[in-house]
């Protein structure tokens, strides 16, 4: 089993910056791709970013240039770093791993709210 926690989120102002953390623990071994999707109210879940254990980075279109993902390896943590937020952003950000297979491992999430 794997353990993803994340850590960092909360109440920001727009225009203001968040960097979220993500660990994962456990059987990490074989995981490939690590990523953060969100979820607003009333709203579905949709991808932030992934990055695989080789770098690659794929991000959703409309949040290119504010976020930035990055990922250490040796301590299998992944980061999420948010800027020129705005109060569309507010959402539970979760952090996800991903092996071969299909077999994925989500955290709980991290609330992110940014107010007007």
């Amino acid at each position: 089993q794997v353990q993803v926690v994340e850590s960092g989120g909360g109440l920001v102002q727009a225009g203001g910056s968040l960097r979220l953390s993500c660990a994962a623990s456990g059987s990490i071994f074989s995981i490939k791709t690590m990523g953060w999707y969100r979820q607003a109210p009333g709203k579905p879940r949709e991808l932030v970013a992934t990055i695989t254990s080789g770098g690659n980075t794929n991000y959703a279109d409309s949040l290119k240039g504010r976020f930035t993902i990055s990922r250490d390896n040796a301590n299998n943590t992944v980061y999420l770093q948010m800027n020129s937020l705005k109060p569309e952003d507010t959402a539970v950000y979760y952090c996800n791993a991903a092996k071969p297979w299909g077999v994925q491992y989500w955290g709980r999430g991290t609330q992110v709210t940014v107010s007007s």
